[in-house]
């Protein structure tokens, strides 16, 4: 995981807005000022920290090949005439439900059934 503010390695500090989880998104930090400076943010913008540069340049790299993959499979039509913004909003749905997935895995895997080689 990821600082959610500077994007470090996230080292065990953590936000989520009024204790409300699974209601607001939680965050993660690399220190407590990171973690005091996005609980902060967060807390100004309704348990919301807005997309770093790189992740909204990611987000819009990612355009064309989900363009590409819709063409091949006989899907552009539907999505013709959407705005970047409503194709973004997919891309991030798709990336949100992948990464959600992949913390409720790891969250209900056990460490010792298959211990990852070093």
């Amino acid at each position: 995981m990821v600082c959610a503010l500077c994007g470090r390695a996230a080292k065990g500090f953590g936000y989520t807005h009024q204790l409300r989880w699974g209601e607001f998104p939680s965050h993660r930090f690399c220190s407590m000022p990171c973690c005091e400076a996005g609980g902060a943010l967060a807390q100004r913008s309704a348990g919301m920290i807005d997309k770093t540069p790189m992740e909204a340049q990611a987000i819009k790299d990612a355009r064309r090949p989900l363009a590409e993959v819709l063409v091949e499979l006989g899907l552009m039509a539907p999505f013709h005439d959407r705005s970047a913004a409503e194709i973004d909003r997919v891309i991030e749905a798709c990336v949100d439900g992948f990464q959600a997935s992949m913390r409720r895995q790891a969250a209900a895997r056990d460490p010792f059934d298959d211990p990852i080689p070093f």
